[in-house]
């Protein structure tokens, strides 16, 4: 499933790859299916081995409820980081888009795996740490352009 392409596991030997993934449960999800919501509280990582999963955010628009589309995560991609970091609270709804694979990495898991075998913690924490940044830049581009629109309709 995971391959040294992955954003996750990256870094890593094939040996190390091989036990970390050997800590995920492998899971089928239907188009649609939600994997969770925003607020929820966050014990698990995933990995996209196929398909793909959108991320939103639910806004209320115009007063009816909408999902936000803020980027998409496709195989090889991680999604759920908040499954690491504190407070352990889910920042985006998922929602499978068609069927998806997924290699899900309960935390429990991982810590324990990292307590023992630091380095790959750190090469798994580094690695989610740049996922974590292309988050904020998504959504800096997302602030930035409504801040243009903002200004834009101030002067007009």
């Amino acid at each position: 499933m995971p391959n040294p392409q992955t954003d996750l596991l990256k870094g890593l030997p094939a040996d190390e790859e091989a036990r970390v993934t050997a800590l995920g449960v492998r899971l089928t999800v239907p188009a649609g299916h939600v994997l969770f919501k925003l607020g929820d509280v966050a014990d698990r990582v995933y990995l996209v081995a196929r398909g793909r999963v959108a991320l939103t955010l639910p806004l209320t628009v115009g007063g009816a409820d909408e999902d936000v589309l803020v980027e998409e995560r496709l195989a090889g991609e991680t999604l759920g980081w908040s499954g690491l970091i504190p407070p352990h609270r889910f920042t985006l709804k998922a929602k499978a888009v068609p069927e998806c694979d997924l290699l899900v990495f309960p935390r429990a898991a991982l810590l324990d795996h990292f307590a023992v075998h630091p380095n790959v913690g750190y090469t798994v924490t580094r690695n989610l740490a740049s996922v974590i940044g292309h988050r904020l830049e998504v959504f800096q581009t997302m602030w930035l352009r409504e801040m243009q629109r903002v200004v834009e309709h101030r002067h007009s």
